[in-house]
């Protein structure tokens, strides 16, 4: 397919879309799997018949992806295939060490083949997304999540960034054997105060800029296809939220063209964080900030349709998203 082929295959399918299928391209469902975050089961399977669904986390198996695979190409009205995503942080049939010690080899070529590895295995199982590599400089010990990350350097953490990402995506992310890489949590997740997990950041823009964001800019460099912004706020402003490195330095300033997809119901928690008052404002600030995917938050099906109403967005917002996915999954040789 061709970049113009692609291109024309995607206005097409936005032309035809309806309101709820393009929020079902905006909204990624667990399967339940394994379990990565809160909430009750749902009928997925249903979900992804009725078009609510263009994502699945938490499933793999060459059996399990396919059935749901036939279902989404051949049971709904557009037929688009389903974008299936997975941690898969360090390895997936064969494990390897965690980041924190693997990064400890200070070796970029052993980073980069052990994420081949996982992604040769994982996209025989259907995956076609990882929600990796964690790039978080991480320098207060107390904070929990330090073993997902390549530790407390900027310059090695940049180095592990390059490395992972070459290592999933293989430089082809049409190839059988690739995954799209995600670059998680941008940005300064690992300087939460007191290393309480989700508690906020306030940092000096020098720390920002020279310790906590080079990491993601050289994913980026090495073509991530995906960010995740991560659950905290920066400066008092939720990084779901925040447009300004969001939108502003993350495309803008580095040129970055991939997705954003929320962190776990991270949309939803703008409400619990005291700058949305429902989900429709919510949608509306995570949207405008960016984040093109819902991953488990329901707040884009339940609040997009009345933030387009009150007039918080615009279907443009809406449009410019789901182009994006659909980019992506053309990009895998999806379409």
């Amino acid at each position: 397919m061709t970049d113009r082929d692609r291109d024309e295959r995607i206005e097409a399918l936005l032309a035809a879309m309806s309101l709820e299928e393009k929020i079902g391209q905006m909204t990624l469902a667990s399967a339940g799997a394994a379990v990565t975050g809160p909430g009750g089961t749902v009928d997925y399977v249903d979900a992804v018949r009725q078009g609510r669904v263009g994502a699945i986390c938490n499933l793999w198996g060459g059996q399990e992806t396919r059935m749901l695979q036939r279902i989404a190409v051949q049971e709904t009205r557009l037929g688009i295939p389903l974008l299936f995503g997975m941690d898969v942080v360090h390895g997936h049939r064969t494990i390897f060490p965690v980041p924190l010690a693997e990064a400890c080899a200070f070796d970029p070529g052993l980073w980069q083949a052990t994420a081949r590895a996982a992604a040769v295995e994982a996209a025989a199982e259907g995956i076609a997304l990882t929600f990796a590599p964690m790039l978080d400089v991480a320098r207060d010990p107390r904070w929990g999540r330090i073993v997902e990350g390549p530790g407390e350097d900027p310059w090695v953490a940049a180095l592990f960034a390059r490395a992972k990402v070459q290592g999933f995506q293989n430089g082809d992310l049409a190839a059988a054997d690739s995954l799209a890489a995600t670059a998680k949590h941008l940005a300064a997740y690992g300087a939460v105060t007191a290393g309480r997990e989700y508690a906020p950041v306030d940092i000096s823009e020098r720390a920002l800029h020279e310790i906590y964001l080079p990491p993601f800019a050289e994913a980026v460099a090495a073509g991530a296809a995906a960010i995740m912004p991560a659950f905290h706020n920066l400066a008092g402003v939720p990084m779901t939220a925040n447009g300004t490195v969001l939108q502003g330095l993350v495309r803008g300033g580095w040129g970055f063209a991939g997705i954003h997809v929320s962190d776990y119901a991270a949309i939803a928690e703008l409400v619990v964080q005291g700058v949305a008052a429902d989900l429709a404002e919510a949608a509306a600030l995570a949207l405008h900030a960016g984040v093109d995917i819902d991953l488990m938050g329901n707040a884009y099906a339940s609040g997009l349709p009345e933030a387009l109403e009150r007039g918080l967005v615009a279907m443009g917002d809406v449009d410019g998203a789901v182009r994006r996915v659909l980019t992506l999954k053309a990009r895998l040789g999806l379409l």
